[in-house]
């Protein structure tokens, strides 16, 4: 669905965003990780042709994404962590808005919406950052676009609607969908997101699923300190710790450990993922 290939960007020369990264994204529910300030939203500007390679390409279905080919546009839902809310009621936003892609289904944009608590009859600029927040990932995804872009998404969220968002993203998930979130709030979807991409200093440190991390990772809890790890923290219980899965166990991924593992030690999990570079 995404080729980026030899892509490189910046806003100020001295200080590239990324540097000759090449990569593929296709279906997934993708958790674009990667500290502030490290390139999320501009990749996502980038893939949604908001933003123009300095050098390189990014394809969205064989198109250049900074061509912003209408037949792109319509495969493709971009939306921002922060929006400007027009004064329309809800339903005449998406009446005027739903038209210019083929897949929307109204169906599922009232489930969505009712799942959220949110009155259809409302006006958009009346609601709160939350209640707004969630009217628009409700219309995001009722578009049913093969692609659709989620800059920080549960940004605004309580706790129950957190919980909501992710039953959501798993029901309007299917196997022809690439859903990209761009979080620094990992343990909001721990147990949603797969593949995994996290950005550090101009480059993609890891693009891989599940299955892959921890097929090569191990994460573990002791209670004694462990030897020969690539992350090791304290807790309240003991240990929490990553090491190279040696023996082929299995354990259960931590995000968060996993991220500081990545970006704390990225020649050895780049040897551990990419053994022939």
């Amino acid at each position: 669905m995404i080729k980026i290939e030899n892509l490189s960007f910046f806003y100020n020369k001295k200080r590239p965003v990324f540097e000759q990264v090449s990569f593929e994204m296709n279906s997934g529910i993708y958790g674009l990780l990667g500290e502030n300030g490290v390139g999320k939203t501009t990749l996502l500007h980038i893939i949604s042709g908001l933003c123009f390679p300095k050098e390189g390409s990014c394809k969205v279905f064989g198109y250049e994404s900074a061509k912003r080919n209408p037949e792109m546009l319509k495969q493709l839902f971009f939306l921002p962590e922060e929006f400007q809310a027009p004064t329309l009621p809800i339903k005449d936003f998406v009446r005027y808005n739903s038209g210019l892609y083929p897949n929307f289904s109204e169906e599922h944009f009232d489930t969505y919406l009712k799942d959220f608590q949110v009155e259809k009859d409302r006006k958009m600029s009346e609601l709160s950052f939350g209640q707004k927040k969630k009217t628009m990932i409700a219309f995001a995804l009722a578009l049913n676009t093969p692609i659709t872009l989620l800059d920080e998404p549960t940004n605004g969220l309580d706790i129950p609607s957190k919980s909501q968002f992710r039953k959501i993203i798993a029901s309007a998930y299917d196997e022809q969908r690439c859903i990209i979130i761009s979080t620094h709030q990992v343990r909001d979807l721990e147990s949603l997101i797969d593949p995994i991409i996290i950005l550090d200093r101009n480059q993609v440190l890891l693009n891989n699923s599940v299955e892959e991390i921890t097929r090569k990772l191990l994460f573990s809890y002791t209670q004694y300190k462990p030897e020969n790890t690539l992350y090791c923290e304290q807790t309240m219980q003991g240990y929490t710790s990553v090491s190279a899965n040696e023996y082929g166990e299995e354990s259960t991924l931590n995000i968060e450990a996993l991220f500081n593992a990545v970006v704390n030690n990225r020649a050895e999990i780049k040897k551990l993922f990419n053994p022939k570079q």
